[in-house]
């Protein structure tokens, strides 16, 4: 597979009353073949967010989304561009990160979470000098992190839930 340079396709998800920012870093080809957030059926983001705020999985971008705004948290990811094979964390160069700040100015964000070390790695290097918010990073929910059961990925999410 060639490396292909690729421009985030979809917006962020928030609105007015969010407070909690999930940051992934670049959207999967799954993800963006949907042009939507975790579209990739094996990553465990939805039934995560679901156990947590103890609702019903979501089945369509529909669903996806009111789960999402109505537990006022906000989408987004840390790159706007980068150069990628396939959906390889490991093969991502040339970023460009994106601006937080639209979404900053017209919701209420106050915390920000970071879905995996790349996205973390990509914050901190170029989004938090602008935005002085500091992040926590969380687990990835992708299936290449294997190592942690749903199980354990609810006990590190919890923190969202505070």
């Amino acid at each position: 597979m060639e490396p292909q340079s690729i421009v985030h396709p979809f917006p962020p998800l928030y609105n007015k009353n969010s407070k909690s920012l999930i940051l992934g870093s670049f959207p999967s080809v799954k993800s963006r073949e949907e042009m939507f957030f975790y579209g990739h059926p094996q990553n465990r983001f939805w039934k995560l967010i679901a156990m947590l705020y103890d609702e019903n999985i979501p089945q369509n971008i529909e669903e996806k989304t009111e789960l999402i705004l109505s537990n006022n948290l906000a989408l987004w990811d840390s790159i706007h561009s980068c150069t990628i094979i396939g959906s390889s964390d490991s093969s991502v160069r040339d970023v460009i990160p994106n601006d937080l700040s639209v979404i900053l100015k017209n919701s209420r964000i106050d915390r920000i979470f970071c879905n995996g070390a790349l996205s973390y790695k990509m914050y901190q290097k170029y989004i938090f000098p602008s935005t002085g918010i500091d992040a926590v990073k969380l687990p990835s929910t992708s299936p290449a992190n294997a190592a942690f059961s749903i199980e354990r990925l609810i006990e590190n999410w919890k923190i969202i839930l505070e």
